[in-house]
């Protein structure tokens, strides 16, 4: 149990700058108002939200696959599970908040998924970031292992 919180509590620590550096540099592509600062600050949130999907598509993977490590050498299977997971989770926050629940919109300038409507950039998100948050948790895990 120890095991399955430390790789937690690193996944979330790894994911939340590395989603908040992506939060802001696509806010751009949505309908906001106020100044930088302002943007950056309302992307806080996001990227705790960002840190709690990446836990999820882990919790998926310790599911599906069985192992808590399964991200360390994750191999076709589980590079699958992570862009199938992101895919679908990305694309139900995304439609829901713009469609459903009217919480933010997209400027002219954000690209969409055809016949979805829905924003590439937050779908490339969550294709993009887990892998690499994935891969520098482990080297992280691996150094704190070793010393």
């Amino acid at each position: 149990m120890a095991k399955l919180l430390l790789i937690a509590a690193t996944l979330f620590v790894v994911s939340v700058p590395l989603n908040f550096l992506w939060e802001v540099a696509q806010m751009p592509l949505y309908v906001e108002e106020g100044d930088l600062l302002e943007f950056a600050a309302h992307c806080v949130v996001p990227s705790l939200g960002d840190g709690l999907i990446v836990l999820i598509i882990f919790g998926v993977g310790v599911i599906v696959l069985g192992q808590t490590d399964w991200f360390s050498q994750p191999g076709l299977g589980g590079y699958a599970l992570m862009i199938f997971t992101g895919f679908a989770i990305a694309l139900t926050i995304e439609w829901g908040a713009v469609y459903v629940l009217d919480r933010w919109s997209y400027t002219a300038r954000m690209p969409r998924l055809p016949g979805l409507g829905v924003g590439l950039s937050p779908v490339l998100q969550m294709l993009i970031l887990p892998p690499v948050i994935f891969k520098f948790s482990t080297w992280w895990l691996d150094r704190k292992q070793r010393d």
